[in-house]
């Protein structure tokens, strides 16, 4: 199954727009538009699976087309990003909560909007892999949705899983039980120690299953707490080195 997802980038600011799309080119496929009118006929045409999108722009704001778009039935679940003032998110965007998925405000960080992206898109593909009925996976690389990506959002979805990831020759797989990490598995190591060592691969590829489980348990910790614990070592280590 493939990975792709289909972001749209608004923003009458070229500058703006070509950093974001650099920022997310490995989310997904990027498709962008200059102001609300250009947005709106491109998400009709195209169907996106996420829109990030700036306030404040000629012909049709953001608001207005995220109004739009939410009062056609074919368009009304599209996750929505909105990147606005201070002012205007605690003025105006504040009361709007439905579909809306986070607010951004100007200027942002381009690594805050990565992060979030990687979040939104891994929740996507785990959407439509159970829309689709299971089958043998979703593939993609770790460079587009890292571990902690997916660890998160397996975890609030309450999912059972396996994620299996292949970097340098080597496979490891983690089990997933309602959200928690149970089981992993790389090469000679198991449980925690097996989380860690796959916790600092940045490259690689990734294939999740939501019809495979495993019944063994060698964790001890929450999904949290390995991701926390796993950082902390990573952090630790990056000192050390220095």
């Amino acid at each position: 199954m493939s990975s792709t997802i289909k972001i749209l980038v608004v923003d009458d600011n070229p500058t703006i727009l070509q950093l974001m799309c650099l920022t997310l080119e490995k989310c997904g496929e990027i498709v962008t538009a200059t102001d609300g009118a250009d947005a709106l006929m491109k998400t009709i045409d195209t169907k996106p699976d996420l829109i990030i999108s700036d306030y404040t722009m000629p012909v049709m704001d953001g608001r207005a087309l995220f109004d739009k778009l939410r009062a056609r039935k074919e368009t009304q679940n599209i996750p929505f990003i909105f990147l606005a003032s201070q002012k205007e998110i605690d003025e105006r965007l504040r009361m709007v909560l439905e579909g809306v998925e986070d607010y951004f405000v100007k200027p942002f960080f381009a690594r805050d909007l990565l992060q979030q992206a990687r979040r939104i898109t891994a929740r996507l593909l785990q959407q439509r892999m159970e829309k689709q009925g299971g089958g043998a996976g979703i593939k993609g690389k770790l460079s587009e949705i890292s571990l902690i990506d997916w660890m998160q959002t397996l975890e609030q979805g309450r999912k059972t899983c396996s994620l299996m990831l292949r970097a340098g020759g080597e496979v490891c797989t983690l089990y997933f039980s309602e959200g928690n990490v149970t089981h992993a598995v790389c090469g000679d190591l198991k449980g925690d120690p097996a989380v860690f060592k796959i916790l600092a691969w940045v490259d690689g590829d990734w294939e999740v299953d939501f019809q495979k489980n495993s019944p063994e348990h060698t964790t001890t910790m929450s999904t949290q707490g390995l991701m926390m614990e796993g950082l902390r070592m990573m952090d630790e280590a990056n000192r050390d080195a220095e």
